[in-house]
């Protein structure tokens, strides 16, 4: 993808060729990995539940990136996913603490119950109705407005390197009362965050980094609280428990890449299928009731993060499968939204499909903390793109468009046309 932000000013010198965002679609096979479904499906006929090995994943990363497992397990299934998510006592999700938390810190990507239920009351609130409509008419209608300025006079853009690309990093860093010009910085540390299996020593510096940027700025709001998230996390309180300097650093090294990658990637991904689906983003300009079920489709049919992991506490069989304890467990999203069995034409993406329950956002208690704030950036996005850009379509000069991936998944281009 090209124009990305420049390396940054604590690049290793003489890495004139360094970027992290290149680097880390490399390894996530963006670019190379167009269609896994249709493996997914091969192996789900087979059976639902399906041992993997570990030195297969990632050019030979699984290992690495799943310390300690000794075994992995896929679940493929609606069903057998749906299971796993819901059931946290048997599937933990401390797995995490020996990959992403040496990075992140504790945050609650690795925390089971009752922790789980303490510290997410506390988090969300700085999600409230309130705070979404305010950050929406302030900060995300705003800032796409400003994306599409950039372009709107030309009569052809890339949509994904002009628009869903920069504005939702901005929006996290808005939210968090960050300065502007701090934004190229922290998205490359936010990308080096989530890369910690292809390069722990980047990782692990941007973790301290991150943390020494965040202490003193926490110190700052807990004395002078400002309209930001930031003040907001550091004056929550639940039955008399309010969240440490650590707790708070944990949670904002969460939410850089899961803030910024992830709706960059959805909101991507369901261009992509309107824009190679031409009547239905007809439909959707004529219709506007239609958002909502387009919104949850494009996220059934291509979400952003194909899979999550969990670890089995204890010996436990599923669909015949028996899975020992401390195995590892790829639950995998992305196939369980593709299963025949619970959507017709499954591979098909229609705008029109009956709405049912997807696992995109995850399921169960860990579902995703961030969901509605995500919703509402697509929404503001695909508002003003139908708004802004009349007659849109994809530029027939610049080849086919596709959604690429084998975890992290969007398409590295939306070349298109309008006016």
């Amino acid at each position: 993808m090209s124009e990305r932000p420049k390396p940054p000013v604590d690049a290793p010198a003489g890495d004139e060729q360094y970027d992290p965002f290149e680097d880390f679609n490399r390894a996530q096979g963006i670019g190379s990995v167009r269609d896994p479904y249709a493996q997914f499906r091969e192996q789900r006929g087979r059976c639902p539940v399906q041992r993997v090995d570990l030195a297969q994943i990632a050019g030979g990363q699984g290992k690495h990136a799943l310390p300690g497992a000794s075994d992995m397990y896929a679940v493929l299934s609606h069903d057998a996913v749906s299971r796993v998510l819901r059931d946290g006592k048997t599937f933990s999700s401390q797995v995490y603490a020996k990959s992403m938390g040496i990075v992140m810190g504790h945050t609650i990507l690795e925390m089971d119950e009752p922790e789980h239920s303490r510290y997410r009351g506390l988090i969300q609130q700085a999600f409230t109705k309130k705070a979404l409509a305010h950050w929406e008419s302030e900060l995300v209608r705003p800032i796409v407005n400003q994306c599409i300025d950039r372009f709107a006079d030309r009569g052809h853009a890339d949509l994904v390197r002009e628009l869903t690309f920069p504005f939702p990093v901005s929006v996290i860093t808005g939210m968090l009362g960050l300065p502007e010009e701090a934004l190229p910085q922290f998205h490359v540390w936010a990308i080096e965050l989530i890369s910690i299996a292809m390069d722990p020593a980047r990782g692990i510096a941007a973790s301290q980094k991150l943390a020494e940027f965040f202490t003193p700025l926490i110190q700052q709001r807990r004395e002078q609280p400002r309209d930001d998230l930031i003040s907001v996390l550091a004056s929550a309180e639940l039955e008399g428990t309010r969240l440490s300097d650590d707790e708070i650093i944990a949670f904002l090294r969460l939410l850089l890449p899961a803030g910024a990658e992830t709706t960059y990637r959805s909101s991507s991904n369901l261009l992509c299928g309107l824009l190679t689906h031409p009547d239905q983003l007809e439909a959707l300009r004529e219709d506007r009731e239609l958002f909502p079920q387009a919104i949850e489709e494009g996220l059934r049919w291509e979400p952003p993060l194909i899979g999550i992991i969990r670890e089995a506490t204890c010996d436990v069989e599923m669909d015949g499968v028996k899975i020992p304890a401390g195995s590892a467990i790829s639950v995998n999203m992305g196939a369980a939204n593709r299963d025949e069995s619970r959507y017709p034409r499954a591979d098909d993406f229609d705008i029109q499909r009956k709405p049912r329950q997807h696992m995109a956002f995850g399921f169960g208690a860990h579902r995703c903390l961030g969901m509605h704030l995500a919703r509402m950036e697509t929404t503001v996005a695909l508002e003003r793109v139908l708004d802004r850009l009349p007659n849109l379509r994809l530029d027939p000069a610049a080849g086919e468009v596709y959604v690429t991936g084998a975890t992290f998944r969007a398409p590295t281009q939306l070349p298109v046309l309008f006016g």
